[in-house]
């Protein structure tokens, strides 16, 4: 997700740690305080079954998590990250290299509020990302200043579907994970451009409402939409996640459509 350009600090060496994901195989340097990457950013990385040679934008990359991952998950695929907080896209750089796949990542410095056009790129194959989860102010206490620009939206939901939109071919792939409220939303946008829509709810428990939602869309797709089962995180065991979700967490099991 994407922070305030320019403004944000310069991180020291002593608030950034390490965390290793997928059981090991990906590191991932991020700050200590702040927006840091966690279940969603896995969950949208499994969600992208991307193919060798295909190109992939993430719109507002943070650190680097989702490109990540998806590096891993998918071999020779080439891959963009576009984000706004200038610490955070150096972060984004640095991992690339520490996990050896800064030949096929680049990450640029741009605000998705600039549209696609501004990047002057030809159109990817895939395009996705964590929205910020909120566009009203007024609608949450404010979150402390290294999560602001990564949970509120300046220019609303609508400049980041758009962008994900002028983003891809004709054909290509858009894949966002976001608010499970905000479904109304997300399906009225992507559909001005793309369908074939397929929705994966995602439930924290099995007797409890989706919080999050997976949504993929095709540009200019015309397949009716598809309400998929439910992904559940947590049982009632005492493991800290379900099997699917954990087998995931590992890089072991993917999220396809």
């Amino acid at each position: 997700m994407m922070g305030q350009a320019g403004s944000a600090p310069t991180v020291a060496a002593a608030e950034i740690a390490e965390s290793a994901l997928l059981g090991g195989r990906v590191r991932l340097r991020q700050p200590v305080k702040g927006y840091r990457a966690g279940m969603d950013a896995a969950l949208l990385a499994a969600a992208v079954d991307a193919k060798p040679g295909e190109r992939l934008i993430e719109a507002g990359c943070g650190a680097g998590a989702v490109l990540m991952q998806v590096a891993s998950r998918r071999p020779g695929v080439v891959l963009k990250g576009l984000e706004r907080d200038l610490t955070a896209a150096g972060l984004a750089r640095e991992n690339a290299a520490l996990n050896g796949v800064d030949d096929r990542t680049t990450i640029l410095s741009g605000d998705v509020a600039q549209g696609f056009r501004a990047l002057d790129l030809p159109p990817f194959d895939w395009a996705v990302s964590n929205p910020p989860f909120f566009d009203d102010p007024g609608a949450l206490r404010a979150p402390g200043p290294g999560k602001m620009g990564a949970w509120m939206a300046d220019d609303g939901l609508k400049a980041w579907t758009g962008f994900l939109l002028k983003a891809v071919r004709e054909g290509g792939r858009i894949v966002v994970i976001h608010r499970a409220d905000r479904l109304a939303d997300l399906l009225a946008l992507l559909g001005d451009k793309a369908g074939s829509l397929v929705i994966r709810p995602i439930h924290p428990y099995a007797d409890q409402p989706a919080k999050r939602v997976l949504v993929q869309a095709i540009k200019s797709g015309k397949a009716p939409l598809r309400l998929l089962p439910p992904l559940v995180l947590h049982d009632r065991t005492d493991a800290k996640h379900s099997p699917e979700a954990e087998a995931i967490l590992r890089g072991e099991a993917g999220l396809g459509w």
